[in-house]
């Protein structure tokens, strides 16, 4: 029998990366609008679409708009400059690989900056805010094309028993949005150069905020209307396409990388080879042994989980698989023409023949089977519910 990978990197296997968007979008839907175990009445909750950004470590190559690149050219969509250090010599590559291996403890600390500022904004301590409210959140990364990640967050206020509770009345969306500029401003982490010179991180100064409301409002026109409203029938999507994607660094996959002769190897601009290289050189200091940034050379240094949620968000990976699992029982019994009540018996004896197909031809067609399956299942995703 054929049995799926279960990677969620479309450059690996679009078949079950298409799988994890699913999941992913009923994941952050849920925690908007409903439903998986969540109260409908969540909808009424404060809540934000919020994207913090990776601070500058030197001019790139970039696509205003209306006026050139600094470079003096004008760079089409795609160009491979995009991104790129205008000057490499001095670009901080140090900087942006040990910035990037730090993001998940910047986030980490930012979520807690964002309790104490909304607290503050109520007159309450941190303790006593707990009586009245919880902060709840589902963030994704994303890399952009410099190679850094920037985090797009669902951050929604409940009531103190969580979704099933309303927030306070002077907990606003403006109120909301204020602590997390406040949180995003005030988050710093030391570290240490390899020299022993010591480098604060922090997030950038793009910090881009925006209410969520029940309308549907498309994202891309919102976003070039500049409207700060945004429909959560589609964020939904906009959020779980990212959670599939890899660092644009590689057509491979991102695999790890293994040896100084495998980074030779690599088809990469060499702006993605630069911090390759110098995630990998740092990886072999004492120094930032914990960091393990040899294991993820081949993530830019990026070591956290690309999406993750608080506890109380919406529901799990692990119950939407069990559901699906139930449903997929339920299917076969009721083909076989035998009651639900029917007692299942699982053989855990598997033994792996292969990966892959066997000749093109079954390459092929798999390959437009699932285009098309994918190509139904996204388009359903898409229309108003």
């Amino acid at each position: 029998m054929w049995a799926p990978c279960g990677t969620r990197r479309s450059a690996v296997c679009p078949s079950c990366a298409d799988r994890y968007a699913a999941d992913a979008w009923h994941l952050i839907h849920a925690g908007m609008s409903g439903g998986k175990g969540v109260p409908d009445t969540v909808a009424r909750s404060t809540r934000l679409f919020v994207t913090l950004t990776a601070p500058s470590f030197g001019a790139v190559h970039n696509r205003p708009g209306k006026r050139p690149c600094a470079c003096g050219r004008w760079h089409p969509e795609g160009h491979p400059l995009l991104g790129s250090p205008l000057d490499t010599g001095s670009y901080d590559y140090t900087g942006a690989v040990l910035w990037q291996a730090h993001s998940g403890q910047l986030w980490h600390r930012f979520t807690i900056a964002l309790r104490r500022a909304v607290a503050a904004a109520g007159g309450l301590t941190v303790r006593a805010s707990g009586a009245h409210l919880r902060i709840s959140y589902a963030k994704v990364a994303e890399y952009q094309r410099r190679g850094l990640v920037h985090f797009h967050a669902v951050i929604r206020a409940d009531g103190p028993s969580g979704p099933d509770s309303s927030p306070p009345v002077w907990l606003t969306a403006d109120v909301l949005a204020d602590a997390v500029r406040s949180a995003a401003s005030s988050v710093e982490l030391d570290t240490a150069r390899p020299d022993g010179t010591v480098l604060p991180l922090g997030w950038g100064a793009q910090v881009d905020v925006k209410d969520i409301t029940a309308t549907d409002i498309d994202i891309d026109d919102a976003a070039d209307d500049g409207d700060q409203a945004v429909a959560d029938t589609r964020l939904a999507g906009y959020i779980a396409k990212y959670a599939t994607k890899g660092t644009g660094a590689t057509e491979t996959g991102d695999r790890r990388i293994r040896s100084q002769a495998h980074i030779d190897r690599l088809r990469v601009t060499a702006h993605h080879r630069a911090m390759i290289q110098t995630a990998w050189d740092l990886g072999g200091l004492d120094q930032y042994a914990d960091l393990k940034l040899r294991h993820w050379a081949h993530m830019l240094g990026f070591r956290g989980h690309f999406l993750t949620k608080s506890r109380i968000y919406s529901t799990t990976f692990k119950n939407l698989r069990a559901e699906r699992r139930t449903h997929q029982i339920h299917t076969a019994l009721t083909e076989a023409g035998l009651p639900e009540d029917t007692d299942v018996l699982v053989v855990n004896n598997w033994q792996i023949l292969g990966i892959g197909y066997d000749s093109p031809e079954q390459l092929e067609l798999a390959t437009a089977i699932g285009d098309r399956i994918r190509t139904a299942r996204q388009q359903a995703r898409k229309e108003p519910r």
